[in-house]
């Protein structure tokens, strides 16, 4: 790993209701996409790529079991997919694994013209957004 650039983002925590469902919504995907499983703890897991890891934690400090992506705070994540064709074949996938495809009568343009991507939303209420390499 080379060493991070000054302000560059370190990690990102996100706590959910049930790290199991999270496993497998979240898990799958950052594998596919490059991260390897960083680490691991009753209530926790993370995953790496380069510099950057993800952290999703079931903490009992929790004060509510549903995330509104609409409320203050975190809105989606957005991730770099190799091209259009991967994009859509993630996007098929996850359906497999607790996602539902949203703007489903705007994909892949949902963004607009020519920002090729797919939205997805878990049962949790947490958005991802891949978004083709152009």
């Amino acid at each position: 790993m080379n060493r991070p650039t000054h302000g560059a983002l370190h990690h990102i925590e996100i706590w959910v209701p049930d790290l199991d469902r999270t496993v497998d919504a979240f898990g799958w995907l950052l594998e596919a996409l490059g991260y390897a499983r960083f680490q691991s703890w009753s209530n926790g897991r993370s995953w790496r790529l380069g510099a950057v890891y993800l952290v999703f934690e079931e903490s009992p400090a929790l004060t509510s079991v549903h995330h509104d992506r609409r409320r203050p705070g975190l809105n989606h994540l957005a991730f770099h997919v190799e091209d259009t064709a991967a994009v859509e074949a993630l996007a098929t996938e996850a359906q497999r694994h607790g996602w539902r495809l949203m703007f489903g009568d705007r994909h892949p343009y949902a963004g607009g013209t020519g920002h090729d991507a797919a939205y997805l939303e878990n049962e949790d209420g947490f958005e991802i957004e891949l978004v083709a390499i152009p």
